[in-house]
């Protein structure tokens, strides 16, 4: 799925999201959080969250691929922020979608984002580093259950806030989540 594979991707990223690169994020987000997951595809990030003590009160995808997951554009989702402490959610990668995407998010709520680490590293994420909070290393990815390989790029947890002049922390990753 990543730029140095022959493999086709799956038409809009529709990768869903393993608990491996779900656990990483459990250490840094405060128990009983409430969350909305707009890019939830079959919910499985939105469910693994909630076994673990957090609280999903929106799912949505543009192709939902599980009944309680509605149906809405994520450009059209728009945060209750009363009620909502955080986005949690596994975004296309696609830079045309992912950057308008980080300002549509973060500009309503705290957002965290899986995406490839590789981005931080270029020219085109510099506009949104005033939003960058928080990195959390994932490393590679398994998408494809049943499959012998991960992915050829390493991940990571990107926490985005309106902007601001605060400081970005990266956490490398640790023998607890592996």
């Amino acid at each position: 799925m990543g730029k140095r594979s022959d493999f086709d991707r799956i038409p809009r990223d529709k990768y869903m999201t393993p608990k491996k690169a779900i656990d990483p994020l459990l250490f840094w987000i405060e128990e009983g959080w409430s969350f909305a997951e707009p890019c939830a595809g079959d919910g499985g990030l939105a469910r693994h969250l909630e076994e673990n003590g957090h609280v999903c009160l929106h799912m949505s995808d543009i192709e939902p691929e599980h009944p309680k997951v509605k149906e809405l554009d994520v450009f059209d989702f728009e945060a209750d922020l009363s009620t909502t402490d955080c986005v949690i959610t596994n975004p296309p990668w696609d830079r045309k979608i992912l950057h308008p995407l980080i300002e549509h998010l973060s500009d309503q709520v705290p957002t965290w984002l899986l995406f490839d680490t590789d981005w931080m590293h270029t020219k085109q994420a510099i506009p949104f580093l005033p939003r960058l909070r928080r990195i959390i290393s994932v490393g590679r990815v398994k998408w494809i259950p049943g499959s012998t390989m991960t992915g050829k790029d390493n991940c990571a947890w990107y926490h985005f806030t309106k902007p601001g002049p605060k400081n970005t922390v990266f956490i490398g990753r640790s023998e607890i989540w592996g």
